[in-house]
């Protein structure tokens, strides 16, 4: 059973997160095309905020997974099918695999397309592979990511149908997301950051998004006038 102020805790974590997400999100370079490396290579040599917003990105993914995992014990005192225990499981996963890839997007990439940029004329094809060969083990995490995040958040979903806790359309909105997010995942896996995929994902990631905020009102208020 979750005490009040848990539930509350669940719940600033959840708005406070997504607006970290959404904030790094909007300071991330997006008008180059993710799949040409070399265009989007030169507008990352020019960001001077790239480490901050993937760290804020980081940050904010952080947050949502706690309250995920506030969630997940608030449903399992809930219910006894198990799928919060799942569900909690995946969030965790979920977390090392968002750390793993910032760690090389954040870090690792923008530390190589510098090095490229820098680099002699004579040396910068050289550099350009080393920083490409980095670009896709970014993508292979991104796909991994968006799978497991997808999966989790459809789990929670099934999850929430039926109990008391929340409206059914709460759960609906989290199955709405993780279907296009783990498809989008799938997409990218084959094609890396590829129009098509790009096209799923973002719709995918505002409806996660607007879940999430949702949801951290719904808890918040529950801590303030519920005992759990």
């Amino acid at each position: 059973m979750l005490h009040p102020s848990q539930t509350r805790i669940g719940g600033i974590c959840a708005i406070v997160g997504t607006v970290l997400l959404v904030a790094g999100t909007y300071l991330h370079p997006t008008l180059a095309d993710p799949n040409n490396a070399a265009v989007a290579f030169t507008e990352y040599v020019v960001d001077r905020m790239w480490v901050a917003s993937h760290l804020m990105q980081l940050a904010g993914f952080a947050l949502i997974v706690a309250a995920l995992l506030f969630l997940a014990q608030q449903l399992e005192a809930k219910t006894v099918t198990g799928w919060s225990r799942l569900a909690a499981g995946g969030a965790i996963v979920s977390l090392a695999v968002a750390a793993a890839l910032q760690a090389v997007d954040g870090i690792a990439l923008k530390t190589m397309v510098d090095t490229w940029a820098a680099a002699p004329v004579a040396r910068q094809p050289v550099a350009f592979q080393a920083a490409f060969a980095v670009r896709q083990v970014e993508v292979g995490l991104a796909a991994t990511l968006s799978l497991l995040l997808g999966l989790t958040v459809m789990t929670y979903g099934i999850a929430m149908l039926g109990e008391s806790t929340y409206p059914n359309w709460v759960g609906g909105l989290a199955i709405a997301g993780g279907v296009p997010t783990t498809v989008a995942g799938v997409i990218m896996a084959y094609t890396g950051f590829s129009e098509s995929a790009m096209t799923i994902s973002m719709p995918a990631t505002c409806i996660l998004l607007v879940w999430m905020l949702a949801l951290g009102v719904m808890m918040w208020r529950q801590g303030r006038n519920v005992v759990i």
